[in-house]
């Protein structure tokens, strides 16, 4: 149970792009096409929970037993740089209309703040390898929905009699601000 309650809190109550304003970047820019977010949340998650897991495992195993925690930040961007060129070695191979349909932004996932915060955050809570996992499953999950979310809606927009002002990225923006607010509901959940 103490599990899916840590799962439904990164999805939901602490959902990391509506409610910790992590990976604005990539939510923005990625999320114009449901297409492109779905793979940009998807390769997110397995980035976040692969980088979560190995993170977890250089903290527990080399830093922490050889005092070398002022080495944290710089060990887990360069684990985090190494997976996400994996990755983008992956699907560039496997699925080029996904890799030219993300652009920038799948090497960007080497910087979202949302990847390295997941693995600082999962430290500092002192979570095991498998409440690691799961947190970062469900931040990457989450980071997926709020995706969605907004790809979807921006995608009904293009139809929408929207004053010109407010055209392209202001009106992203407010639909943004909206869902956050929305998800500002799930505090009390948990």
């Amino acid at each position: 149970m103490n599990l899916f309650l840590l799962f439904l809190s990164a999805l939901l109550v602490n959902n990391f792009v509506l409610v910790r304003f992590l990976g604005i970047c990539p939510f923005m820019g990625v999320s114009k096409e449901v297409e492109s977010a779905f793979g940009m949340g998807l390769a997110t998650t397995f980035v976040m929970v692969v980088a979560a897991a190995v993170t977890w495992l250089i903290e527990t195993f080399l830093l922490q037993p050889m005092g070398l925690p002022f080495l944290q930040n710089m060990a887990f961007i360069l684990t985090i740089a190494s997976i996400v060129q994996l990755v983008e070695m992956f699907l560039h191979k496997t699925s080029p209309g996904l890799y030219q349909a993300m652009g920038i932004f799948l090497p960007l996932i080497t910087t979202n703040c949302a990847i390295l915060g997941l693995a600082i955050m999962a430290v500092q809570s002192a979570y095991t390898f498998i409440q690691t996992v799961v947190f970062a499953l469900g931040a990457g999950v989450g980071f997926t929905l709020a995706l969605l979310l907004l790809a979807g809606i921006r995608e009904e927009l293009k139809f929408a009699d929207i004053p010109e002002p407010l055209l392209g990225a202001p009106i992203a923006f407010i639909c943004a601000g909206l869902l956050s607010l929305a998800f500002s509901g799930f505090a009390g959940l948990i």
